[in-house]
């Protein structure tokens, strides 16, 4: 699912539901075990990279689920999985 699609099935989940940012990514993953429900792949964060492209933001972080590595070039347009996270 790319970046876009995945931020509004958050938001279409309701009230304080959203992509984690890239520190509350790595929590899980550090956690997966004991979570449960993640496939090896890369997950989307909500967290920008700043970069733009005729002004627009253009790149998001998202973390392997395989090797645990953060990437910082996840570009808007690949197609990662994601997972909601709400506030309290």
């Amino acid at each position: 699912m790319r970046w876009l699609e995945a931020n509004s099935e958050c938001e279409a989940l309701g009230d304080g539901w959203r992509l984690p940012t890239k520190d509350e990514l790595n929590l899980l993953y550090l956690n997966k075990d004991r979570i449960g429900g993640f496939s090896k792949g890369n997950y989307w964060s909500s967290t920008d990279t700043g970069k733009t492209v005729r002004g627009v933001l253009s790149d998001a972080w998202h973390q392997s689920f395989k090797n645990g590595e953060q990437v910082y070039n996840g570009k808007y347009d690949l197609k990662f999985s994601f997972r909601a996270v709400r506030d309290n």
